[in-house]
């Protein structure tokens, strides 16, 4: 099952690749990468392509705050800079 989130969370970066974040005040370590792909558009917003954005980089990870891991997809916003938890699979 996922949730779909859309929290800003504060990211670690180390060549590139995330290996940490914290969500809701709470340190989770990226274990692997398990997907990472960019988009240039949003592909629901082609009526309205003013409204358009930068690219957004997601990072579907496996990461832990302790001993229970779980599967989260990251979102890095390119243009403002800022990270968001789009998703928690359970």
């Amino acid at each position: 099952m996922t949730r779909v989130f859309g929290d800003p969370v504060d990211v670690w970066v180390r060549d590139g690749r995330p290996v940490r974040f914290d969500w809701r005040g709470r340190p989770y370590t990226v274990r692997r990468v398990l997907e990472h792909w960019v988009t240039t558009r949003d592909w629901w917003r082609e009526q309205q392509p003013e409204a358009e954005e930068g690219p957004r980089e997601f990072w579907r990870v496996e990461a832990t705050p302790g001993r229970e891991v779980g599967v989260y997809e990251l979102r890095h916003d390119e243009r403002r800079g800022s990270w968001t938890l789009s998703r928690r699979w359970d």
